[in-house]
């Protein structure tokens, strides 16, 4: 995990104005790890050991995050425009196609670019994507929902809106993994604080869960894994199960010990399932 956070990235001013951070090491087919809300590239340090062998890997930290300086409005920011950001890096680094390998709106954005440009994209591993149009698929899903609109977007947004953007962190982080996650405290928040630009621009957008239909979802023809933990939260479960009716082509699987946060909280299941997904002959 040293050796990871050492790294150095390099930064790049895409055509669109802006900057994105990466670092990348290893061979063979290029991967793009892609973080969530509040994470940044040091988000894959449990991943990069185990990836690095098999793959060009690749961590970047997306438009709003750490160590970014992105100060242009988007009102409407969403996993439409990161998708777009990360079009334009693969152009940057000159690389036609890869494997995308995304945790919460690290998933969306992944999901959106394979929807906006499938022949970019060879295979998608994704976690919990949380793309809220699909919990109002179920009445159960449409309930869960929208108790956690009330419970802690809508809190959360207002004290966003009131300059109290510490304390809109705190009920963001708490509802999306749960009061008693270790990401709550420490070091963890103290990192995730960080990327406070990033949850604030999606809290506050007008289009912060674009809709990736499930006719576009349903026609997707790259190989697609899709994961949540067994003890993720219920708004969380409701998407997932709803996403995955949508994309009967996809594989899916639980984690067991894992909330929202698979990737940190059980990174060697994760590991495991992913790379035996990914390194798979090809049929046929």
């Amino acid at each position: 995990m040293g050796d990871f956070e050492s790294l150095q990235p390099r930064a790049w001013t895409l055509p669109n104005g802006v900057q994105l951070h990466s670092v990348r090491e290893g061979r063979g087919a290029p991967l793009v790890f892609i973080h969530g809300a509040m994470g940044d590239w040091r988000s894959w340090a449990a991943q990069w050991p185990a990836f690095r062998p098999h793959f060009d890997c690749i961590s970047y930290s997306r438009r709003y995050s750490f160590p970014n300086h992105n100060d242009m409005a988007s009102p409407d920011h969403g996993a439409l425009h990161e998708a777009l950001d990360l079009t334009l890096l693969l152009d940057a680094m000159g690389i036609d196609r890869a494997i995308l390998v995304g945790s919460s709106y690290g998933a969306f954005t992944a999901l959106a670019l394979a929807v906006q440009s499938p022949q970019r994209v060879q295979a998608v591993v994704a976690v919990e994507p949380p793309m809220m149009k699909y919990a109002h698929c179920s009445p159960q899903g449409r309930a869960v929902a929208e108790a956690f609109r009330r419970e802690v977007i809508a809190p959360a947004n207002a004290a966003f809106l009131a300059g109290q953007d510490e304390r809109a962190a705190q009920i963001m982080t708490g509802g999306i993994n749960g009061g008693q996650s270790p990401v709550n405290t420490g070091e963890a928040m103290a990192r995730r604080l960080q990327n406070l630009r990033a949850m604030k621009m999606l809290a506050l957008s007008s289009d912060e869960f674009p809709l990736l239909s499930p006719q576009q979802l349903a026609q997707l023809a790259m190989p697609v894994l899709l994961l949540a933990g067994q003890q993720t939260q219920p708004v969380h479960r409701a998407i997932f199960e709803n996403v995955c009716a949508a994309m009967p082509q996809a594989r899916h699987a639980w984690v067991e010990g894992a909330g929202h946060g698979v990737t940190r909280e059980q990174p060697e299941a994760f590991n495991r399932l992913a790379l035996d997904f990914l390194l798979a002959p090809a049929p046929g």
